[in-house]
């Protein structure tokens, strides 16, 4: 009686850890949304981390949406670019990031973007609020073109659409379960959310992915999703993948404080 039951135990293997590349360490950021306060302080956090760690290749990785809706859009672009200069990070386009660089030239783009947080981004770099009031469409995109510098639109522009580190793949809004890889849609990347939500079994690799709010980490069998609503609910999450291990550090504010939280993968 015992041995069959032996035998089907034995036979049962655990599902396989993802994992990085060894030797390698990355800090994957979720939405920031023009919160400066708070990515400002998770970078620190992660530079203590990393720097208290063994000895590891570090990448810290954005996952999109940078701008928009929160306060200090230009200032978000200003720290990500030094830190690029600086260190190695990987930059991915968001939804909103495609929107704002449309914007330049697309009035109808332009109405959209201002109606889903454009309007704190532009007020971002300058813009005087009345001036701002008093513009038609066509009055703001030259308003912006002289407001905003052509190096910020330069480094928006080169946004990578994804990224792979081993098991693991880094996406804005994830992707079409339903196409291969090196068949996905652009848009998709940057705007898929129910087809791939809903979607509950295993990809080609863990994604990783920011676009879709949820009140915490949104860890699930197949992906993992990093936008925790920093623009609203003042939390800003990042990832830390090393070997097999998974933490996450957040940036959380509660009445104008700032206080950082780590803890492991459930």
């Amino acid at each position: 009686m015992l041995e069959p039951l032996r035998q089907m135990f034995r036979g049962r293997r655990a599902a396989p850890a993802h994992a990085v590349p060894d030797g390698e360490r990355y800090y994957v950021v979720g939405d920031i949304h023009g919160r400066l306060d708070l990515f400002s302080a998770l970078v620190e956090a992660m530079e203590a981390d990393d720097a208290a760690s063994a000895e590891a290749r570090t990448t810290i990785v954005l996952l999109g949406d940078l701008v928009d809706r929160g306060p200090d859009s230009a200032g978000v672009i200003a720290l990500a670019r030094r830190l690029h200069e600086r260190r190695e990070v990987r930059l991915l386009a968001g939804n909103h990031e495609e929107m704002f660089l449309e914007s330049f030239e697309d009035a109808e783009v332009l109405r959209h973007f201002l109606r889903h947080g454009g309007r704190e981004t532009i007020l971002s770099y300058g813009i005087d609020r009345l001036e701002y009031n008093n513009a038609e469409l066509h009055d703001l995109q030259e308003i912006m073109r002289a407001a905003v510098p052509r190096e910020d639109r330069e480094f928006l522009e080169s946004f990578d659409e994804y990224m792979i580190a081993g098991d693991y793949l880094f996406v804005h809004a994830g992707i079409d379960p339903a196409v291969p890889l090196e068949d996905q849609k652009r848009r998709d990347m940057l705007w898929i959310r129910e087809r791939f939500l809903r979607h509950g079994a295993a990809h080609s690799h863990m994604i990783v992915h920011g676009h879709s709010i949820s009140e915490d980490v949104d860890e699930r069998s197949n992906r993992i999703g990093l936008d925790t609503g920093a623009f609203r609910t003042g939390r800003l999450t990042a990832v830390v993948l090393e070997g097999t291990s998974r933490r996450y550090i957040q940036a959380v504010e509660n009445d104008g404080d700032i206080r950082i939280e780590s803890r492991s993968s459930r």
